[in-house]
C-alpha cells in the first residue's frame, strides 16, 4: 500500500513511520533523507538543492516534487511506500496525484496542548543525538545521557514559543491537507495520543491484510 502520513509536528510521524515501514516491509520515505542523499551522492537536483540550502532558501515545490518522483521510481517501491513530510501543501499534493497513486492519507490527531507537552519536554543529548523527555522518557540521572554520559540540553526548536510557531504555520499550511484527502475520500484519522506501541497496534489493525 502506498501512504502518506500527516499530522502535527510532535504527533510521533517519523517513529511511527519507521515502525509501520518494518511491519509492512515497505521503505519509509522521508523528504529530509531524500536531500540529504541526493547531495551526497552528488546528483544534479542534490546540486541544485545543496546551493538553495547552503544560502539560507527554501527549496521550490518544483525541485522537490521532481526529488520525490526520482525516488519513487526506485525498485524497493513497488510493493508500497510511506510518504513522511511531503506532500506539505496543496499544489504538492496536486502533483503527486500526475504521478503516483495513493491508497490512504493518515492523518494522526493529536491537540496542540498535548504537542506542546510532548515537545517542550523533550531533551537531547549533544553528543550521541539520543532523544529523552522529561516525562515519558527521563534519563536515569538528570541531565546525563544513559547512553553516552553526555550533556542533555532543550534544543531551540522545542522551546515553548518556537513550538507555538510551528503549530501555526503547520495549522496554515499543511492542515488543508486533510481536508483535500478528505474529499478524495482516502483519509484516515488515528487518535495520536496514546503511547506509540498502542498508535502503531491501531495502524496496523485498520490496515492489515
Amino acid at each position: 500500500m502506498n501512504f502518506i502520513f500527516l499530522g502535527p509536528p510532535g504527533a510521533g510521524k517519523g517513529t511511527l513511520a519507521k515502525e509501520a515501514a518494518k511491519s509492512f516491509s515497505i521503505p519509509h520515505i522521508s523528504t529530509g533523507d531524500i536531500f540529504r542523499e541526493n547531495i551526497k551522492n552528488g546528483t544534479e537536483l542534490g546540486k541544485k538543492a545543496k546551493a538553495i540550502i547552503d544560502a539560507g532558501g527554501l527549496v521550490s515545490d518544483e525541485i522537490t516534487i521532481d526529488l520525490v518522483k526520482d525516488r519513487l521510481s526506485k525498485p524497493d517501491t513497488k510493493n508500497g511506500y510511506i510518504l513522511d513530510g511531503f506532500p506539505r501543501t496543496i499544489p504538492q499534493a496536486k502533483a503527486l496525484d500526475e504521478f503516483a497513486s495513493i491508497d490512504a492519507a493518515v492523518n494522526f490527531d493529536i491537540a496542540d496542548e498535548a504537542v506542546v507537552e510532548r515537545l517542550g519536554g523533550r531533551l537531547c543529548c549533544r553528543d550521541c543525538g539520543q532523544m529523552y523527555h522529561i516525562k515519558f522518557n527521563p534519563p536515569k540521572i538528570e541531565g546525563k545521557c544513559d547512553k553516552c554520559g553526555g550533556e542533555l540540553y532543550t534544543r531551540d526548536d522545542d522551546s515553548a514559543e518556537s513550538i507555538k510557531n510551528r503549530l501555526v504555520v503547520y495549522r496554515q499550511s499543511t492542515a488543508p491537507l486533510i481536508d483535500f484527502y478528505k474529499d478524495k475520500g482516502n483519509l484516515v484519522n488515528i487518535d495520536a495520543r496514546p503511547a506509540p506501541e498502542k498508535v502503531l497496534e491501531d495502524f496496523k489493525s485498520k490496515f492489515a491484510k
